[in-house]
């Protein structure tokens, strides 16, 4: 096998709504890395509008597509906001779940991410932003469940998550209403 250019690699999202955006963006971190971990972050929400999937619910979706090529963990919100705290966060976490500082962030192109590792911390981390070429987001992801468009939704979702469009619905319908949520 082909060494990769990086042992281990991460990943932060929320993906509360995983569309073919997200998949690039994992895909290159198992083109480019050993080992990938991917942090479910506000993985204690669910239940709200902006965050109507469990992270149980989120943790599934991406092991329909990825199987045993992705290590997937919560990462719960700290109330710090994205900066230099954060990231220490992602790397605490990282070393608590993998034994190990990761040497590749891959995510993509968003101003609150860029300083995410300025701290000493993340001085050895290299960063990858994936350039968003598919037009979606997560929250016209929920919309798309919301007017019941399974044929637009399709388009941007991977064909082995098609099966699940009716219990994602229900969840974003149940949820749409509460607008409370704890972290954002």
């Amino acid at each position: 096998m082909e060494k990769k250019p990086y042992k281990l690699g991460v990943l932060v999202g929320r993906f509360q709504g995983l569309h073919k955006g997200h998949e690039m963006m994992i895909n290159k971190a198992v083109e480019l890395c050993d080992e990938v971990g991917i942090f479910i972050g506000s993985s204690q929400e669910k239940g709200t509008f902006k965050n109507p999937f469990s992270y149980e619910m989120r943790k599934a979706l991406i092991q329909k597509i990825y199987k045993n090529d992705v290590e997937i963990c919560p990462l719960p919100d700290i109330g710090v906001g994205n900066n230099s705290k954060w990231g220490d966060y992602v790397i605490d976490n990282a070393v608590k779940h993998f034994h190990k500082t990761p040497d590749l962030l891959v995510s993509g192109r968003e101003e609150r991410r860029v300083d995410w590792f300025d701290s000493k911390n993340g001085a050895d981390i290299s960063l990858l932003y994936i350039p968003k070429s598919i037009d979606i987001s997560a929250s016209q992801m929920r919309a798309l469940f919301l007017n019941n468009d399974f044929e637009v939704w399709k388009k941007y979702t991977n064909q082995k998550l098609w099966g699940e469009f009716e219990t994602l619905k229900n969840l974003v319908i149940d949820a749409k209403d509460k607008l409370k949520t704890e972290s954002i």
